[in-house]
């Protein structure tokens, strides 16, 4: 079960990747399967931990610089025969084979994707359509290179603690900032891959998602959180003078922090009510 989940994530992540780099009605496609195989390894998940199997987040690096998007795409494939192989060892045959079908038409539906050129790691770092000053420039990199990773690294944390809770109040806040991190993550992929730096997140360090703490770990969160608003500011004040359309993203971007803000202050009052009896 180990394995198969190890190169679920990687596939996953690989597919994640490729949607980045497509600039045709491809990109949604390969998002949707990345979506999929999200849940697959978080059912596999599942499955360990009900099984009592010992298991963490580490994971092979995943090569992707490539130049041709079927070139990935190939790589993709291979991951799924590798997956549907491994499959054989799983307990639970309905969601054996439950995965097995997904894979059968993904598969199929990968070999026939149309090829595209990939620019994703041109290193140009010039947006699309706008003229960034250098400092603007050298700012949204920076930013893009260390949000990008951590968004993956808070879906990975919020994912660790929603599969080891059994508390529905907590649970429902976990996978609201799980599906908010997507969403940044997608998000600022996207921008990376036009910019042309476009990079796979480093692996999670397990001492990061096995919290031991919950409630520091809440209150680690929120001045992260607030840290990260004054990133949002900062960046969207940089180039605000090239870009209006930019800054406005960066400013949405800032305002949503403030939910998640709210949503951690929330869980910290359930655990002090909880601890009070």
């Amino acid at each position: 079960m180990k394995t198969v989940a190890i190169k679920t994530h990687e596939a996953w992540l690989a597919t994640l990747m490729a949607g980045f780099m497509s600039k045709t009605e491809n990109k949604q496609v390969l998002f949707d399967f990345s979506d999929i195989l999200f849940r697959h390894f978080t059912w596999l998940e599942n499955e360990m931990i009900t099984l009592n199997e010992s298991y963490s987040y580490d994971r092979d690096i995943i090569p992707i610089k490539v130049e041709k998007l079927s070139d990935m795409l190939h790589d993709i494939v291979k991951r799924l025969d590798e997956i549907d192989l491994q499959l054989l060892s799983s307990p639970d045959k309905d969601l054996d084979a439950r995965i097995s079908s997904d894979i059968h038409y993904m598969r199929g539906v990968l070999k026939k994707m149309d090829d595209e050129t990939v620019t994703a790691f041109s290193m140009e770092r010039k947006f699309p359509g706008i003229e960034l000053t250098e400092e603007a420039t050298d700012a949204l990199t920076l930013f893009l290179f260390e949000e990008t990773y951590k968004e993956y690294e808070l879906i990975m944390i919020y994912n660790y603690l929603k599969a080891h809770s059994n508390d529905a109040y907590m649970n429902r806040i976990f996978q609201i900032l799980i599906e908010e991190s997507f969403f940044h993550l997608k998000s600022f992929g996207d921008m990376g891959a036009k910019m042309g730096i476009l990079a796979v997140p480093r692996v999670v360090m397990k001492e990061l998602y096995q919290v031991t703490d919950v409630v520091q770990f809440l209150k680690d969160g929120i001045n992260e959180e607030l840290a990260a608003k004054e990133e949002c500011k900062k960046l969207s004040e940089a180039v605000a003078k090239d870009s209006d359309e930019l800054a406005k993203f960066f400013d949405f971007i800032n305002h949503q922090e403030n939910y998640h803000i709210s949503l951690m202050t929330d869980a910290l009052a359930h655990y002090a009510k909880a601890a009070n009896g």
